[in-house]
């Protein structure tokens, strides 16, 4: 079906588990890694895939137009945007950023992919633009997103944006959400890599607020075969939910880590909480698994 699939974001934590998966797995098509390759890339996430004769990267930024324009001119059969700038605790401060990358460079992608022809566009979201559901309940993906900080605000008018496109000018786009992820590639400063990292060296390991709050987490590679099988088999126009259904309490997960290390819980460093952070994320993976059989086989075990 497809002889080149572009992929924006490529060097990031999910993007290059999606490349790392992708790439050995179908050889008869060619995989370009558009990324700027800001703080959150690493190239180095990559080595098992370079030197692969279907693999090419490109260093560019999908905020402008003309390169963009350049690179899905080039015969690009599907689009996966993983580009996005929504870390949640820098969007507090500064949204332009976010603005630029995850509005306005979504927006250049779907005019490109319109006026090119592509045949499919996968839209990588995350479920926290539902926002925080009431205790005990999940979101579907008729749900309407309620963003609690700006960052995911510019996440979800990318994902109205992509939505649009497909109504509007009938172009086979397909959304996905979803929930944490862990794994290979992520980055220190996220929330388990932190935990891991600090206790090793018996630092002090940060919980915000009083660490209660919920998280639904999925182990990367199961994100990836979701993508996989959206990319190919997804309906147009269709939100898809992305959960494990592994709910766990910030401060219950950083103790089931320090325990599994051997260390104590005098670690554990309580800090204010951000307004606008999110209470819960919790969302039904029902669609996907319905329509499309997709169910995990990783599982986050407890000590």
């Amino acid at each position: 079906m497809f002889k080149k699939i572009l992929v924006t974001g490529g060097a990031g934590f999910i993007g290059s588990n999606f490349l790392e998966y992708m790439v050995p797995r179908y050889p008869g098509i060619v995989f370009i890694n558009f990324d700027k390759l800001t703080r959150s890339a690493d190239p180095g996430n990559l080595e098992a895939v370079e030197g692969r004769p279907n693999y090419l990267f490109i260093r560019g930024d999908i905020a402008d137009r003309d390169t963009v324009e350049w690179v899905i001119g080039e015969g690009i059969d599907a689009v996966v945007n993983f580009a996005a700038e929504y870390h949640e605790d820098r969007s507090m401060s500064f949204s332009g950023g976010f603005v630029m990358t995850d509005v306005v460079g979504c927006f250049n992608l779907l005019e490109a992919a319109q006026k090119f022809k592509v045949k499919r566009f996968l839209q990588v979201s995350t479920a926290e633009v539902y926002g925080s559901p009431i205790e005990e309940e999940y979101f579907g993906e008729s749900a309407l997103p309620d963003p609690g900080s700006r960052g995911l605000a510019a996440k979800a008018a990318a994902d109205c944006l992509a939505r649009a496109y497909h109504r509007s000018c009938g172009m086979h786009v397909c959304i996905s959400r979803c929930t944490n992820n862990y794994g290979p590639y992520q980055h220190r400063e996220k929330f388990i890599p932190a935990v891991v990292y600090r206790a090793l060296r018996d630092e002090p390991v940060p919980i915000m607020g009083d660490g209660r709050q919920v998280r639904d987490w999925i182990y990367v590679r199961d994100h990836c075969r979701a993508l996989e099988l959206l990319l190919f088999k997804g309906r147009p126009g269709r939100i898809y939910n992305i959960a494990a259904e592994e709910e766990r309490t910030n401060l219950e997960l950083a103790g089931t880590i320090l325990h599994i290390l051997g260390k104590s819980s005098s670690l554990l460093n309580f800090v204010p909480g951000l307004s606008g952070y999110q209470g819960r994320c919790a969302v039904r993976p029902d669609r996907i698994k319905k329509e499309l059989g997709w169910k995990q086989v990783h599982v986050l075990e407890v000590a």
